[in-house]
């Protein structure tokens, strides 16, 4: 990985929303971070990957964030993960910097983004890490992908229900999924629970937080996978989201 400095950024308050976290990274690490947010910013000048551009805030937004999910589960050794709905790689790739030992599946349904988070897997010189264009409704389907993760991670924007039914197929018994939500949702999540349920999940844990140096208020809910997913779920492209099950 070429033409990163470290003295070239301020990266004081990052380091000290890491060590909130507990998280202590690498001077390798730190030069991945950099580089994805300059191919973040280089690309967003021609495709809208984010709206969030400035330094500091595409630091605690984005990656300080994504990986806000230690609060919710901080065993990454030898698991697979599935991020659904990655955009520009949101929480999958942080994820991965962070914790080397992740093997990770990012899915895009646009497949501009997914040349983009390609590039930078590339550029950061990851490994076991893959981009995938499609639908989340159509690779759970596929038998090397249905029930097959350890951890399907979304921050999507779509209601837990809808998010419940094309993330939950694609978990291990056994496994977690672990949804990132903005604000207040109890009633969001009494709604889910009767699909939860449907799907072979358990709402298992809800952590409440505001993200260090903001005023960002943050849910995890931690979606435990009990029993097999039925074949007929998720249901075809568009159902899901169309006509939740609640």
């Amino acid at each position: 990985m070429k033409n990163i400095d470290l003295n070239n950024y301020e990266l004081t308050s990052f380091k000290n929303n890491l060590k909130e976290l507990n998280i202590i990274l690498n001077e390798i690490q730190l030069c991945q971070f950099m580089k994805y947010y300059e191919l973040l910013v280089e690309w967003n000048q021609v495709m809208n990957l984010t709206a969030i551009t400035d330094f500091d805030e595409v630091l605690k937004k984005h990656f300080i964030d994504s990986l806000s999910l230690i609060k919710a589960y901080d065993d990454f050794s030898s698991k697979s993960l599935i991020d659904i709905g990655t955009g520009a790689g949101f929480p999958g790739i942080p994820l991965k910097i962070a914790f080397p030992e992740l093997k990770v599946t990012l899915l895009d349904s646009l497949n501009k983004r997914v040349n983009f988070l390609q590039t930078v897997i590339e550029e950061l010189g990851l490994e076991d890490i893959e981009a995938l264009h499609g639908r989340a409704e159509d690779y759970s389907k596929k038998e090397m992908f249905r029930e097959k993760f350890d951890l399907c991670v979304s921050r999507a924007v779509a209601n837990l229900s809808t998010l419940s039914e094309y993330c939950i197929p694609y978990v291990k018994v056994g496994g977690s999924f672990i949804s990132y939500k903005s604000g207040k949702i109890s009633e969001e999540i009494d709604e889910a629970k009767k699909a939860i349920s449907i799907f072979g999940g358990r709402i298992e844990n809800q952590i409440e937080f505001v993200i260090p140096d903001s005023d960002i208020y943050r849910n995890l809910i931690v979606i435990d996978k009990i029993e097999k997913t039925p074949d007929k779920y998720p249901r075809k492209a568009g159902m899901p989201a169309k006509n939740p099950i609640i």
